[in-house]
């Protein structure tokens, strides 16, 4: 799956492949806009996760996660 942004980031349209062709998904904000993810790169890859919080109007790079731990069990 493609995501682009127009200048505004108000509209967003996904691009996507299916067996027999391809996809087209646009969504239009009214009255804001939409956290791009900040990079240095043209290109980023998301998440599932990510790309959901982007199109809920959650910016991605505000987002931290917990740090993974690892547990010893005692027997």
């Amino acid at each position: 799956m493609f995501a682009f942004h127009n200048r505004k980031r108000n509209r967003v349209k996904l691009l996507l492949y299916e067996r027999s062709g391809f996809w087209l998904m646009l969504k239009r904000l009214e009255a804001d806009h939409f956290a791009w993810p900040r990079r240095k790169q043209a290109v980023i890859e998301l998440t599932t996760e990510q790309l959901h919080w982007l199109l809920d109007g959650i910016d991605v790079n505000a987002v931290r996660r917990h740090p993974a731990r690892q547990y010893h069990h005692t027997s």
